[in-house]
């Protein structure tokens, strides 16, 4: 692509004849390592690191062109242009759209948002359109995955290269819909910007990534980035049971559409019926009354259920097809899912807020005959302000508490375990930092119709240390164990 166009929609009032416009620009990088000849590079302005220390290494291997908002003193760039911005984030994400020739515009792109919830309900939206014989992908915490493609995913939302790659992937491979998880990180580094989305989804805000936002406030606004950037003829579905509603839609600028289960809403549950087998409920919207069955378990994934229904009538999909698709819908690994033993119940969940941990467990009380017990802990290098709170929840509803190792990273994970701990007050529990031993404790003294609660991981098959990440996989060790055992 001529380094002229790239140039035009970067737009940064630079006169363009001072560039050697001709220049073919074979790629957009913001890894000067992996950087390969004729490539424009930009020096991103990271937390942790700054673009500018390598833009050397970009220029020694082949970068033609540099774009960013301050050089390193004493580069050489001879004959390489360099192109001075304000955001070398905002930059980076709008060359990626320009090189890639905007596949948003080709698929329709549905973001989902907010704390938690948002991978349930992008699977249960691809089962949707299946069942309405359309395509899709899927871009999210789980993995990115269209056609027969599966991608492992290194973040819930990619970079603005890799994003805009698959967005053109899925649209050359006659994908009609790309539905993505957006995370508040993405929307904070502008990672999605240049998409232009069909529909964007709000679940819930709880506090969460603290560390990052600093304020319940700033994380919120973050979310709201996706919604007060939609154009006028999107989507905005929004859960009306959260106290965050009412500002989204003074925000929003797309076409409103609510759900909820207390609140009035376009799309309604009433007559809940919930059991550990599934749930139940009347669905109002339309005018039109209709009883949906599902397999998935607890009143937040009913919320799940109505954000993905709003859209696919949203999209003028038969409410025949919508409600077959979620009765038949079995779930996400690692959300709320069963481990199959004899008499007592085991469940793998993501859960690792103090909200997360609260919809679960408040669902797994209500239906447990005998005890509940909960193995749980908190991911290293993130927001420890949420360490005690989740350790207050697991005591408001669990009879057995073992406080063990999630991804510690490079902390200590005995501090992690402490801080944890800190939040409860009067009930007993354990600390195991092998999460193995941990899980293996907590099923050798479960009893018949006893709960027995894995939180934290749920799909990751690996942990994080300090210095190494080792496969380890929840639901393998509790199926493992109980194999052994006959349990």
């Amino acid at each position: 692509m001529r380094l002229e166009r790239l140039l035009k929609r970067l737009n940064n009032n630079s006169r363009l004849k001072d560039y050697p416009l001709e220049l073919d620009v074979k790629a957009i990088s913001a890894n000067s390592k992996t950087l390969k000849k004729g490539s424009l590079f930009v020096a991103v302005e990271g937390t942790k690191s700054k673009g500018s220390d390598f833009i050397a290494e970009a220029l020694r291997n082949g970068a033609l062109c540099v774009v960013g908002s301050r050089p390193k003193t004493g580069a050489s760039f001879k004959n390489v242009p360099f192109i001075k911005v304000r955001d070398s984030r905002l930059a980076l994400a709008v060359l990626a759209d320009e090189f890639f020739d905007h596949p948003s515009k080709k698929l329709k792109v549905v973001g989902v948002t907010g704390t938690n919830g948002k991978t349930t309900i992008t699977y249960l939206i691809r089962d949707i359109l299946k069942r309405a014989d359309v395509s899709s992908g899927v871009i999210g915490t789980i993995n990115y995955c269209y056609q027969d493609k599966v991608i492992p995913a290194a973040n819930t939302t990619p970079g603005p290269i890799e994003l805009q790659s698959l967005l053109n992937d899925m649209a050359k491979s006659a994908c009609q819909y790309c539905v993505m998880e957006v995370s508040s990180h993405a929307l904070s580094q502008e990672r999605t910007t240049g998409i232009d989305f069909e529909s964007a989804i709000f679940t819930n805000l709880t506090p969460d990534h603290l560390d990052y936002h600093k304020t319940l406030e700033n994380y919120f606004l973050t979310k709201s980035r996706l919604f007060s950037a939609l154009k006028a003829e999107a989507h905005a579905i929004v859960n009306l049971d959260s106290p965050y509603a009412a500002r989204l839609k003074s925000l929003n600028r797309g076409r409103f559409v609510g759900y909820a289960i207390d609140s009035p809403a376009d799309f309604k549950a009433r007559d809940l019926n919930l059991s550990l087998e599934g749930s139940e409920f009347v669905l109002e919207a339309q005018g039109i009354k209709s009883r949906i069955k599902t397999k998935l378990i607890g009143r937040h994934n009913i919320l799940n259920i109505l954000a993905a229904i709003a859209f696919g009538v949203t999209q003028k999909i038969e409410l025949s097809q919508i409600q077959k698709a979620v009765e038949n819908f079995e779930g996400v690994r690692g959300r709320l899912c069963r481990v199959k033993a004899r008499a007592r119940n085991v469940f793998i969940d993501y859960a690792h807020t103090p909200d997360a941990l609260e919809n679960v467990l408040s669902v797994l009380r209500q239906f447990t005959k005998g005890r509940l017990c909960v193995v749980f802990g908190c991911g290293g290098e993130r927001d420890r302000l949420k360490r005690p709170l989740m350790g207050g929840v697991v005591e408001k509803y669990s009879d057995v508490i073992i406080i063990t190792s999630d991804n510690p990273r490079a902390e200590e994970p005995l501090t992690i375990a402490k801080e944890i701990a800190a939040g409860i007050k009067t009930k007993e529990y354990k600390v195991i930092l092998d999460r193995r031993e941990a899980i293996e404790l907590a099923l050798a003294k479960s009893n018949f119709s006893d709960t027995v609660l894995i939180a934290g991981k749920g799909h990751e098959n690996y942990q994080i240390f300090k210095d190494k990440k080792i496969e380890f996989d929840d639901q393998s060790v509790a199926e493992e164990y109980i194999r052994e055992k006959g349990l």
